[in-house]
């Protein structure tokens, strides 16, 4: 055969689908690493359909997960996320992928790398994240020694239903900056070139994020991914502001050495009525806060998870953009997305004047999809 074979297992997790390898079956040095990475998801591609890989054409299709054993003692298993570009041939690894963490429960059960140990149908895996250093319990109910796949929960933007994945999230602050809060500040005024002063919540939990009121750029957060997508000027106004963003979170000295990926844009407005992808209209009075992530020049058809979380406890923070606009409760924060509603939850605490972030909650399902072998050319 004219090409290699590597051992691989093809999950989707909450609304994001990617391939799974174990650490063992891939080459110590990371570029080889990222090499093999780009052949199998198909990566770059100037047509944006990634059709010689396993990628589907869109970031949330475009990703490789590597499991292998814990170099903490507060953890079960490793992972690391590589957010593969589409265009361009890179592997980020800078964030998160909140989704694909869904699955990594499931795939260290299955693969045999923990042994479950339950308690009510469930096990409790450790997940120790590299690229945040944040640890994760992942609470995943367990048939015949296997991950479960049936049961009756629901993810917005994903067709049918599945067992119930809890993914709790210990000290998420400063995931990608080392900083709760950044920039220091709850609100932030933001002087970006050629679009003015913009004011923003710089807040990083799980993940980096920019928070904008949507109306202060000219948007609502209602639009669907589309018709923001095709708005070239309003894109390129989004990415500058971004890029502002990652100079001051610390993330880079220059705006055009900041990551593709992180931190991410948040379009945010009071719970707001609008049509859902799937044509339904989804009424203000069944969500908290409406919102429109940006990511790799993409508007996301649901949001990355790990944004979500962000802004679940970016809205406990008094004075923050996201606490303004959204409708305060104390249970979850129902977060409105082009695809639907998606619950998230956060504890956060204001100790001595400084915020501090204890924990955030989630909820997702997975399923393998395809195991076996991917296959790249010998070249």
């Amino acid at each position: 055969m004219n090409q290699i074979e590597i051992p691989a297992a093809f999950y989707r997790g909450g609304t994001s689908k990617g391939v799974f390898f174990h650490e063992k079956d891939l080459p110590e040095d990371q570029a080889r690493r990222d090499e093999i990475f780009l052949q199998v998801i198909g990566t770059p591609d100037p047509y944006r359909r990634q059709l010689n890989g396993m990628g589907g054409g869109i970031s949330s299709l475009s990703k490789v997960i590597t499991v292998g054993p814990p170099t903490k003692n507060s953890a079960d298993v490793d992972y690391t996320f590589g957010q593969v570009a589409l265009e361009k041939p890179v592997v980020d690894y800078a964030t998160n992928c909140g989704n694909l963490s869904s699955a990594i429960a499931p795939y260290a059960i299955d693969e045999g790398l923990v042994t479950p140990d339950l308690t009510d149908g469930a096990a409790t895996v450790r997940l120790h994240n590299t690229n945040t250093g944040v640890i994760i319990h992942a609470q995943t109910p367990v048939t015949n020694s296997k991950a479960a796949v049936t049961g009756d929960f629901e993810i917005q933007g994903v067709h049918g239903t599945g067992a119930r994945i809890r993914l709790d999230y210990l000290e998420p602050g400063g995931a990608t900056t080392g900083k709760f809060l950044p920039a220091g500040e709850v609100v932030s005024s933001l002087n970006v070139e050629e679009v003015g002063k913009v004011d923003v919540s710089l807040v990083d939990a799980t993940t980096g994020m920019v928070f904008i009121d949507a109306s202060n750029v000219g948007l609502s957060a209602t639009e669907s991914p589309e018709a923001i997508e095709g708005d070239v000027d309003m894109m390129a106004r989004l990415d500058a502001i971004r890029r502002s963003a990652g100079v001051s979170m610390g993330l880079a000295n220059r705006v055009e050495d900041v990551p593709l990926t992180n931190p991410r844009i948040g379009l945010l407005a009071g719970p707001s009525e609008f049509t859902a992808l799937d044509g339904s209209r989804l009424a203000s009075d069944e969500q908290d806060i409406t919102v429109r992530i940006l990511s790799l020049n993409n508007v996301h058809r649901v949001s990355p998870l790990t944004s979500a979380l962000c802004l679940a406890a970016a809205s406990r923070i008094e004075g923050s953009i996201p606490n303004k606009l959204a409708r305060q409760t104390n249970g979850n924060l129902r977060v409105g997305t082009p695809s639907g509603v998606l619950p998230v939850n956060a504890v956060v605490a204001c100790k001595g004047g400084e915020w501090h972030a204890i924990s955030t909650t989630s909820y997702r399902t997975a399923r393998r999809l395809m195991q076996g072998c991917v296959l790249i050319p010998k070249a």
